[in-house]
């Protein structure tokens, strides 16, 4: 049996999501497969492969009470643990009365923050049959919209309000789609940490919630580069005055003759910047050589 999940990128609403805005995220060309298999021994056999199919992670589980047997990374098997021990929560029945053998693989560097813990999620949900948002919150907390898009064909608008999703889905086709592109910043951010930092905060104030989700409804709409331009413009001062700190443009690239805007949590993974081959050129001259077209990785 084989369980597959996409990846995604948070075009608007990074942070404030967690507290009800509207954000418009962009489900990945690339992912993460789930293969299954039943056995009768009750242990589960797990084997973890990057994108370069070579093995990075593999341990031996006693299905009865989730114990570790033999593991090749203990930080990695505690969370792990936690997942399948949640899941038998959620669903008593999951792996009571067999055994397995799962194999997982990745499209896509684990440190590119494009979603190895959301696809999981979505995938062993799908295998276990239990709710993939209530996993992803019990486990790693956020606001889901990666656990929405895992699942998405379409890029999509998510809100999560009163413990409840809502998605809907959008043909994001614009004419200058190809001067968008995404640069990753040789850096992996801790997104968990950072939001947790964000939530500890003095009160957001409500207008600049609604703020971000006036622009993620615009940006689908956008017909002009320029239009676009100006709304992600936007959103980074929205989000530097709430954060108090520099726009990823006014630390490293504040030479950069088109814009940029930060994805996710700020100050690593992708960022999107708009332009045509020079601009690329500008960030590859500057080291950072992982750059996509939109049409590369976007569905």
């Amino acid at each position: 049996m084989k369980y597959y999940s996409h990846g995604k990128l948070l075009l608007t609403g990074e942070y404030f999501v967690k507290i009800g805005a509207k954000a418009f995220a962009l489900p990945s060309k690339f992912g993460q497969s789930l293969f299954y298999s039943s056995q009768r021994e009750k242990y589960l056999l797990w084997e973890s492969y990057d994108e370069k199919d070579n093995i990075w992670f593999k341990t031996k589980i006693c299905c009865k009470n989730f114990n570790t047997i033999f593991s090749t990374n203990k930080k990695v098997s505690r969370t792990l643990l936690k997942i399948l021990k949640t899941v038998r929560k959620l669903n008593p029945e999951f792996l009571a009365l067999e055994g397995a053998k799962v194999k997982t693989k990745l499209e896509f560097n684990i440190n590119w923050g494009l979603g190895s813990s959301s696809t999981l999620i979505s995938n062993i949900s799908e295998w276990a049959d239990v709710d993939p948002y209530k996993l992803s919150e019990k486990t790693f907390g956020g606001s889901g919209y990666d656990i929405a898009c895992a699942k998405s064909d379409k890029p999509l608008i998510y809100s999560f309000k009163k413990s409840t999703p809502k998605i809907v889905k959008h043909d994001f086709n614009p004419p200058f789609k190809d001067c968008l592109f995404f640069v990753y910043l040789n850096k992996k951010q801790n997104t968990r940490r950072e939001l947790k930092r964000f939530m500890q905060m003095k009160k957001i104030p409500e207008f600049s919630c609604r703020q971000i989700s006036s622009i993620s409804k615009e940006i689908v709409n956008t017909r002009k580069l320029e239009d676009f331009e100006k709304l992600i413009n936007e959103h980074e001062e929205i989000t530097k005055r709430i954060l108090n700190k520099k726009t990823i443009k006014d630390l490293f690239f504040s030479d950069f003759n088109g814009s940029i805007k930060s994805l996710g949590a700020w100050g690593g993974d992708f960022i999107l910047a708009t332009g045509d081959q020079n601009n690329k050129k500008y960030f590859y001259q500057k080291g950072f050589k992982i750059i996509f077209d939109y049409s590369d990785i976007i569905i």
